[in-house]
């Protein structure tokens, strides 16, 4: 029996908890356990290469160049494959609001607009109601693949990956019990951290999770606009680095009327954000726009940074609107009830994340490459403290696995039922090792998947450009 969350206020704490225990009908929780592809699985390379043919065409070199730096940055880019695994198997039906492409670098240190640093998610793009099994499981093969590029022993990558499960399990057991606007108000601030630092770490681990907090606090909009931007005849403007950053005016292929539509961005992105907000954008005024490259999955969207100024050129506002495209989820669920794909990952962010950005709205533009576009916008950077898995050893692996896990249970408890899902869990750790066995079957599959793309690209089949 699956009943939407949407309908589950009206049902007694014990009837939704029947709910979670009657989903392991559906789905045991043993079921997890495992993937192995079918001999009809479809070719991974064509499901990117669908992908990039939406995308900005001489920009699709770039993401696969970046694919191919290893099996973790593959994985990255390789939200659609795992979607397409993910949606023929047996689910929970227990939905929630997910993230859609939960790995572990989506997961950092961020500034709430009270200017707190809290842990939470940080990328929405495939955001997308369904079960909440995909985003854990998303997550937890993140670490098993980690743990595989730092040499680190199965042994050491199963306890990530195990410390990481039950972390989401014991949280969501502890929501379960909790008054409902107790949990939505529940963040994962730096009180917090700091006592899971002192209770989880040695000296060591501390001091460098301390100094990766100090320099999240460095990363503000200020920094990135003493880093983009230089001073000109005109005044202050974006700094070219072709391919990966071109200013509107040097793009060869931009006509006057790309260049019109762009510039409405902002004429179409104001009425989303809330009266007082729009009052503060009006402070500033646009001098300046530039195509940029970004991330590792989303290389190839149209993205673009939007430098404004207030009262003079020391007085910035640096935006970036990003293009939304469908979810990867979308055909594995159904579909989505958004007719703007940049108002579907700007409700999706507002419900999952505790705190998010005064700058984050949506628009539609007409007339880029003669298209229609939707976007979603937010300041390009604001306190972004970005984990470095290269540079951790298995204690700091899994303190960050802990957090991560913690941080998703959150996340879901605030768009799905927690009761359900907690009493589907049960007080075992059957799931725990079942997700376990999950990633690093996945794992394998990610690395035979990345081959498939090195076999492509020496075949010429896909063009590759390093960047």
């Amino acid at each position: 029996m699956t009943v939407p969350h949407s309908f589950t206020a009206t049902l007694s704490p014990a009837e939704r908890a029947q709910i979670g225990r009657s989903a392991r009908v559906r789905a045991s929780r043993s079921c997890h356990g495992w993937f192995e592809a079918g001999e009809d699985r479809f070719d991974p390379v064509e499901v990117i290469d669908r992908q990039s043919a939406t995308r900005v065409p001489e920009l699709v070199p770039i993401r696969y160049g970046r694919m191919l730096e290893s099996p973790f940055r593959f994985y990255r880019g390789a939200a659609a494959v795992m979607a397409a695994d993910l949606g023929p198997t047996p689910n929970t039906g227990l939905r929630v609001q997910l993230c859609g492409d939960a790995h572990l670098l989506n997961f950092r240190l961020l500034a709430s607009p009270e200017r707190h640093l809290v842990f939470d998610i940080n990328d929405f793009d495939e955001t997308l109601p369904g079960p909440f099994e995909w985003d854990v499981k998303r997550l937890t093969t993140s670490f098993a693949i980690a743990g595989r590029a730092n040499g680190f022993s199965v042994k050491q990558q199963n306890a990530a990956v195990r410390t990481c499960v039950r972390a989401y399990r014991e949280r969501m057991r502890a929501f379960a019990g909790m008054r409902t606007l107790d949990i939505w108000y529940a963040q994962d601030d730096m009180d917090g951290l700091r006592e899971l630092m002192a209770s989880s770490m040695n000296k060591e681990a501390r001091r460098r999770a301390a100094r990766a907090t100090a320099q999240a606090r460095t990363r503000t909009g200020l920094q990135a606009f003493e880093k983009l931007t230089r001073t000109t005849a005109e005044g202050r403007r974006i700094t070219p680095d072709p391919p990966l950053i071109i200013p509107l005016g040097d793009l060869v292929t931009g006509s006057a009327d790309e260049e019109k539509a762009l510039r409405t961005v902002l004429e179409g992105y104001a009425p989303t954000l809330s009266s007082e907000r729009r009052h503060l954008l009006r402070h500033y005024h646009l001098v300046d726009m530039a195509r940029k490259v970004v991330g590792v999955g989303s290389v190839g969207t149209r993205c673009w940074i939007l430098l404004l100024l207030g009262r003079n050129d020391d007085d910035p506002l640096l935006l970036q609107a990003k293009e939304a495209q469908e979810s990867v989820l979308s055909a594995q669920t159904g579909g989505d009830r958004f007719d703007n794909q940049g108002r579907r990952v700007v409700t999706g962010q507002r419900l999952i994340q505790t705190t998010s950005d005064i700058f984050l709205g949506w628009t539609h533009v007409v007339g880029i490459d003669g298209n229609e576009r939707d976007f979603y916008v937010r300041q390009l950077r604001d306190w972004k403290g970005i984990a470095r898995p290269e540079t951790m050893g298995p204690e700091l692996l899994g303190l960050f696995a802990r957090l991560c896990g913690a941080c998703l249970a959150r996340a879901h408890a605030r768009s799905g039922d927690p009761i359900a899902i907690a009493a589907y869990l049960g007080g075992s750790d059957r799931f725990d090792r079942a997700l376990t066995e999950f990633a690093q079957s996945y794992a394998d599959q990610n690395e035979r998947d990345f081959e498939a793309l090195a076999t492509a690209s020496r075949s010429g089949r896909v063009d590759v450009r390093e960047m």
